[in-house]
């Protein structure tokens, strides 16, 4: 069973639980605020309900059936991780999501080759409904000053619950992922993840899985889920690296997401024991490597995407092993006052997954998700 953060408490008798009312600058700690307004006021740890928040910000709460013009739902939630003058957080601004969409545009289109519409052309930003609900995860290069150009890192996070505002996750334009979505813990799906060419170090990309860990305690996530890409689209290319995956780490039957019909590619694509398993590994994008090297699996079928010049397959992770490891450094860290947030490390597993990356090489990208 997983560990994470206390549950919220609501206080009901205090000014929380407020039905049908309107607070104007103002302040609601710890509580409810239902089919009213809250306006240029801050709502920590608690839930406005079918109302409007407006130029405010609603900490680790929820927002239902309402609006926040001007505000951020949620914040950050958790403090920014720092590694020399890199740090990794939560995106809390339109233009933060505006970079992050910029940065994938450059990396995605210009960098790797994908087929852009004549809107994705005349915006050079790679968007979609999707970034309305997702949370961004930016790693920050500091020495580039506090604006949208110091974004170098991106990873995009979609909760069960913000996946319900669109109506469907973004895998399952690819993927029958029902057996997934009928967990009945929480799930968290991984995607469009890219970091600029000067920035793919394994610093970086320790502050991405840092960020991640982070991010999987505070919600207390427990599975995660997406599409990792391949670079290409000839799955006979890749044939050693598919038939390994297959053949090696294929998900259990109740956590096993299968490709849609008419996008079904066939992973094993030669003997299982033809292959050089070492070699396939290395093989692999990095991404993928340290996905399984936290116990993750793959489902079954490949799906070629000819927009991302990508052949992707389902990945699937539950966090255990991220979660406690986390957990375990959390509580060490809690005891040495002020020291958290400067030092909260990544899960062994994660950081150990990486090994040192090489620039450019396929996966830092994982654009299908």
């Amino acid at each position: 069973m997983n560990v994470g953060p206390p549950p919220l408490q609501w206080i009901s008798d205090r000014v929380g639980a407020t039905p049908e009312v309107t607070l104007s600058d103002g302040t609601i700690s710890d509580g409810t605020l239902s089919n009213g307004t809250l306006s240029d006021g801050t709502l920590p740890n608690g839930t406005l309900t079918s109302g409007t928040l407006t130029s405010g910000t609603l900490t680790s709460g929820t927002l239902t059936a309402g609006a926040i013009p001007g505000g951020v739902a949620g914040g950050s939630p958790f403090p920014e991780l720092r590694s020399g003058n890199l740090g990794v957080r939560v995106a809390v601004s339109a233009a933060e999501i505006d970079a992050v969409q910029a940065l994938r545009f450059s990396v995605f289109y210009r960098e790797m080759g994908a087929r852009a519409d004549a809107d994705t052309l005349a915006a050079a930003r790679d968007q979609d409904e999707f970034d309305r609900v997702a949370d961004h995860l930016l790693v920050i290069d500091h020495a580039l000053g506090t604006g949208p150009r110091s974004v170098v890192g991106t990873y995009r996070l979609i909760r069960r619950e913000a996946a319900a505002r669109i109506g469907r996750f973004y895998s399952a334009d690819e993927y029958d992922i029902s057996k997934l979505t009928a967990f009945p813990g929480r799930v968290l799906e991984l995607g469009r993840s890219c970091v600029h060419a000067d920035y793919r170090s394994r610093a970086v990309m320790q502050l991405l899985w840092r960020g991640i860990a982070a991010y999987v305690f505070h919600y207390g996530i427990d599975l995660m889920f997406g599409c990792a890409s391949l670079p290409g689209t000839d799955p006979d290319a890749l044939a050693p690296e598919l038939t390994y995956l297959f053949a090696r780490h294929l998900a259990p039957p109740e956590l096993r997401p299968r490709a849609m019909p008419a996008r079904y590619v066939e992973m094993q694509r030669m003997p299982s024991d033809a292959v050089d398993q070492r070699q396939a590994l290395v093989q692999l994008p990095p991404l993928i490597k340290g996905y399984l090297r936290l116990g993750g699996f793959v489902g079954d079928g490949a799906v070629i995407d000819r927009q991302f010049n990508t052949i992707d397959v389902a990945v699937v992770v539950k966090t255990d092993l991220v979660t406690d490891k986390y957990y375990r450094h959390y509580e060490r860290e809690s005891v040495g006052a002020g020291r958290q947030a400067s030092v909260v490390a990544a899960p062994t597993g994660m950081l150990a997954a990486q090994g040192t990356p090489e620039p450019g090489i396929p996966g830092y990208a994982t654009q299908n998700t």
